[in-house]
């Protein structure tokens, strides 16, 4: 267990600050937080169901998500997880997992012991705010993606993720330009959206007809963000972030 280097606590300041404005005193004290960092390899799980973990995770590097397996093995996503998130902070306070957690792409992951963000967010409740804020903003996105697996058709729930993700990821530091590395398959795509890789794949292509979108090798870039949000009616105010400046 070492002290977290500064360049790998800075994506998790950076994502805080997001959401919610920190002092120096605050970053500081977030900067002393004692981690061990672990490379994995995609498709590796970080945490699964019905583990007790004593620890949460900080992504630092690639792709992550929150999923859950039937007993028929179909697998449905619930979230897509990038530099910059803690998506186990809810074991600080609850026990048990109900889901699971697995890199998609190789990662590097910091993992915080528990103790250390209990002593944190005691001495500094503004943190302990913000990082309540974070789960807020969590819940607010699965609200969001319920409306789309609800009622949004695919062309529209496939555009609203892009748009979700080119926003977090510009909140990081990770995009710009409205171009962003998308190292997902459209696999992960369809068990996160309720559709299927047929589907996906048309999708796709019938957003790059129109112009909106190029994705190739791993990279999505958007050539017109207004018609792309336009055409799944998105509005980024369920994010909460301090800044949306792809607007």
């Amino acid at each position: 267990m070492t002290s977290a280097p500064k360049p790998s606590i800075d994506i998790l300041i950076r994502k805080l600050e997001s959401i919610a404005p920190l002092s120096d005193e605050e970053r500081r004290a977030i900067e002393g937080l004692s981690i061990m960092i672990r490379p994995l390899k995609p498709d590796q799980d970080i945490v699964r169901d019905y583990d007790r973990p004593s620890q949460c995770c900080l992504m630092l590097e690639g792709w992550a998500c929150r999923y859950k397996l039937l007993s028929q093995g179909k697998r449905q996503i619930f979230s897509f997880h990038v530099p910059g998130d803690i998506p186990d902070l809810q074991s600080l306070h609850l026990n048990v997992m109900d889901h699971s957690l697995c890199t998609l792409t190789p990662a590097t992951v910091a993992f915080i012991p528990h103790h250390g963000l209990h002593e944190l967010t005691a001495r500094f409740p503004r943190i302990a705010a913000a990082f309540w804020r974070d789960t807020l903003v969590d819940a607010a996105i699965f609200r969001e993606w319920m409306v789309g697996m609800g009622r949004r058709s695919a062309e529209e729930a496939i555009a609203h993720l892009f748009c979700e993700m080119y926003l977090k990821l510009q909140a990081v530091g990770l995009a710009q330009n409205h171009i962003y590395r998308l190292p997902i398959t459209q696999s992960d795509v369809a068990d996160a959206l309720g559709l299927t890789n047929v589907h996906v794949n048309r999708v796709l292509k019938e957003l790059r007809t129109k112009g909106l979108i190029t994705l190739m090798g791993g990279t999505l870039q958007v050539h017109d963000w207004t018609e792309l949000t336009k055409l799944c009616d998105f509005d980024p105010t369920y994010l909460h972030l301090e800044q949306q400046r792809a607007a």
